[in-house]
């Protein structure tokens, strides 16, 4: 019966929140639904377990959607965003329309851009790209979520994505875990989405297909349901996007670029020179937590490279930024509901976890064969698809699995870095099904249907992203975490 409840309050969760409804409303209510089809005690295990896992997950990670949700409005109210697309554009040209729009996403969301940012400040960038290349409207999506929703989310090392974040505290890791893996693995990703996309391009001019008619959906960010769907797959919420006050006069390529290059730099001085190099044996007092660098160093080096980057972008534009106040508090709105949303996930499967069923699937994951990179690669995917979140289905991954991981790769000599990049990249390959947020979010903004665009995305953020972590695990396993 146990077993029977939790896939019961999966299915509910799963399908209901397809349809619109609130998170905040559906994860408390699957979590009692499960707990009561254990005969566990219903308050307890609301007030104690779902809370207090939803309120850990807070405490680690809101200053990250804070501070990813702050830098991304001012990014984009300072027309920085808009300038490296237009400025991609130009230099690659319509020849390369494909390749300008990927390159243009993959920069600004590595700098550290929401992924909801980019989505709404290079789409019209990229309808008229494409409208000039005449290349099919319905290839757009797919190229935009090649360059925001693979590689610049879970392969790149450094990237300041809160899934980069989450593996952190769990494996004692930074931000730059396993990057020579990581790097083929972004390899892998671009060059197989740049090869599809390729070939449909292609396929669409021999077949005389042009650009089509298309109409943008302006209400996009208005919608309700799409809105719920939303914030449970990025670090910002879309309703802030039409909060604040665009520049009149956008900076120039070099400014626009800087703050991305600041993230980047500072991220990776942190990590490597900074933190190793403190004294942080004071973390061990209770008043601290009791804790160690190795389990909030990763945090603590994206944190202070987002905030460089801020006031870099700040010093950089003041001028140009009419409404600095009216554009930080959109920013900080913005971090709001996705942050309650996804630590509602994470609140559910602290309660999925504490029930006596999940030991059957727990024993189940962890008899897959293949050894643990798989074990977590299999878990993380399948939880990342039943959320529809990368970061909701992480957590909840190795929140209650973590520690096991962590064990079974000591016994194996596997490195936790390895370990990191498997989780990271394994939450960013099936959480790109038809119900995921950014997937119905991005095609709604383009004005195009699931039937007209979904299979490509699902060739360049999928298959492509399944590639790629099947190379990792077969040289990570041969070689270690390099």
């Amino acid at each position: 019966m146990g077993l029977a409840g939790i896939l019961l309050a999966l299915g509910l969760l799963v399908w209901l929140s397809y349809r619109g409804w609130s998170i905040l409303l559906l994860a408390p209510a699957a979590a009692l639904i499960a707990a009561a089809a254990a005969g566990e005690p219903l308050l307890a295990h609301w007030t104690q377990t779902f809370m207090g896992g939803g309120a850990q997950f807070l405490a680690q990670f809101f200053p990250l959607f804070l501070l990813g949700a702050l830098f991304g409005k001012l990014m984009e109210d300072s027309g920085s965003v808009e300038v490296i697309a237009r400025f991609m554009t130009e230099k690659l040209g319509t020849g390369r329309a494909v390749l300008a729009v990927v390159l243009a996403a993959a920069i600004v969301t590595y700098g550290g851009v929401s992924l909801f940012v980019a989505i709404f400040v290079i789409v019209p960038m990229a309808q008229g790209l494409f409208r000039t290349a005449d290349i099919p409207l319905r290839l757009m999506p797919a190229a935009i979520a090649l360059g925001t929703m693979t590689f610049t989310m879970s392969a790149l090392p450094g990237t300041p994505a809160l899934q980069n974040a989450i593996p952190m505290p769990f494996f004692g890791t930074t931000p730059f875990a396993a990057p020579g893996l990581g790097i083929i693995a972004a390899a892998i990703m671009l060059a197989f989405g740049l090869w599809w996309l390729g070939r449909a391009e292609n396929g669409a001019r021999r077949a005389g297909e042009g650009y089509g008619a298309h109409a943008r959906a302006e209400s996009a960010v208005d919608d309700p349901a799409l809105r719920e769907r939303a914030t449970i797959a990025s670090e910002f919420d879309p309703a802030e996007i039409s909060h604040g006050h665009i520049a009149v006069a956008p900076p120039g390529a070099l400014i626009a670029l800087l703050p991305l290059v600041v993230v980047i730099l500072v991220n990776l001085a942190m990590s490597v020179f900074v933190l190793p190099r403190l004294d942080t044996s004071f973390l061990a007092e209770e008043r601290w937590g009791t804790t160690s660098l190795s389990a909030v160093g990763g945090v603590w080096a994206v944190v202070v490279a987002l905030l460089a980057a801020i006031v870099t972008l700040i010093a950089l534009n003041y001028r140009r930024l009419p409404s600095l106040r009216e554009s930080m508090d959109a920013g900080a709105n913005a971090s709001v509901l996705p942050a309650l949303s996804v630590s509602s996930l994470v609140g559910f499967g602290a309660v999925i976890a504490a029930l006596p069923a999940f030991a059957l699937v727990r024993d189940w994951v962890l008899s897959i064969e293949g050894g643990p990179l798989v074990s977590l690669a299999i878990a993380t995917n399948l939880l990342a698809a039943l959320t529809g979140s990368a970061s909701g289905g992480l957590t909840i991954a190795l929140d209650a699995l973590g520690e096991t991981y962590l064990r079974l790769a000591a016994e194996q000599g596997i490195e936790p870095a390895l370990l990191h990049r498997v989780a990271v990249m394994s939450a960013g390959t099936l959480d790109s099904l038809p119900h995921n947020g950014a997937v119905v979010t991005l095609l709604a903004v383009c004005g195009v249907t699931h039937r007209e665009s979904y299979f490509d995305i699902f060739m360049v953020a999928i298959v492509g992203a399944l590639i790629a972590l099947a190379a990792v695990i077969v040289l990570g396993s041969a070689l270690g975490s390099f």
